[in-house]
């Protein structure tokens, strides 16, 4: 392996200083000094070390390494090694390695979206009768995990987050140049005895945190004696132009009968999450 190594141009150091213990050739080394060595074994390096060292380091020491950094196959074969497959076999992926990336960092921007830490991440707006209160779910939650649920009383309930895509990871030029698929997803539910009401408003904002597309569906409103179940409110933000840097998140409703306590809509498993297109 060390022979390997030099004859791709990288030496071991012991000295930190020197970027987690690996040099490569300096601009102003020839590409003669580099043995020639086969495309599948660089591939299989470059499968075994962390990704953002691929894409900001080796692709750049020269056009051999580059080619394989930018090869469809390598980025490919990592999403299989790590478990990143489409969910629907029916579609494609044009670039594998912007789904790769999008997978790997694919997660819920939300804070406290199950009610687990009380209140705690979400700014209050309105908080009307009897305040929002935390429970645990009245029915089964489709996913087991979620055990509790935020609850409105019978004045108006909203609260919000407003989400940073730069604090989160997304720089301005990746969002401008690719603009990736901004899901939203919220799960609501009410009592069987009293009739509610509830409501959602998202919004993709500028830098100015103005508004440059919105999804502010009409409200929904659920009889007494409905069943009582969860719903699920989606939407699937796509092409929204360049210039989105926030999303703010904001949902609510109460009871529609006036009742003290809290008997209206109860809201849990809210998410916001930048994901691959074919997976929408």
């Amino acid at each position: 392996m060390k022979r390997t190594a030099e004859a791709m141009g990288t030496t071991h150091s012991t000295d930190s200083s020197k970027g987690r213990g690996l040099t490569f050739p300096s601009t102003s080394d020839s590409q003669e000094d580099l043995l020639p060595v086969p495309l599948d074994i660089v591939e299989e390096i470059f499968l075994n070390l962390p990704p953002y060292l691929v894409v900001c380091v080796c692709r750049l020491v020269c056009h051999q390494w580059k080619k394989v950094a930018d090869s469809e196959s390598f980025w490919k074969e990592r999403c299989r090694r790590e478990g990143y497959g489409l969910s629907n076999a029916s579609k494609k992926t044009e670039d594998w390695r912007l789904f790769y990336f999008l997978c790997k960092n694919r997660r819920n921007l939300l804070k406290n979206p199950r009610a687990e830490e009380d209140m705690n991440g979400w700014q209050i707006m309105e908080n009307g009768g009897d305040r929002w209160a935390v429970n645990g779910i009245r029915v089964p939650h489709p996913d087991e995990a979620v055990q509790k649920n935020f609850i409105t009383s019978f004045g108006m309930c909203k609260k919000s987050q407003l989400i940073s895509l730069e604090k989160e990871g997304y720089n301005p030029s990746f969002m401008d140049q690719f603009q990736p698929t901004i899901r939203i997803s919220d799960w609501y539910a009410q009592r069987t005895d009293c009739g509610c009401l509830y409501e959602i408003h998202v919004e993709l904002l500028n830098q100015r945190k103005r508004p440059l597309q919105v999804f502010a569906p009409e409200v929904v409103y659920l009889k007494q004696w409905t069943e009582e179940t969860w719903y699920q409110m989606t939407h699937v933000f796509q092409n929204y132009g360049p210039g989105v840097r926030y999303i703010r998140f904001t949902h609510g409703g109460k009871d529609t009968q006036f009742w003290k306590g809290w008997y209206g809509i109860r809201i849990t498993d809210s998410c916001v999450e930048i994901c691959p297109a074919v997976d929408t």
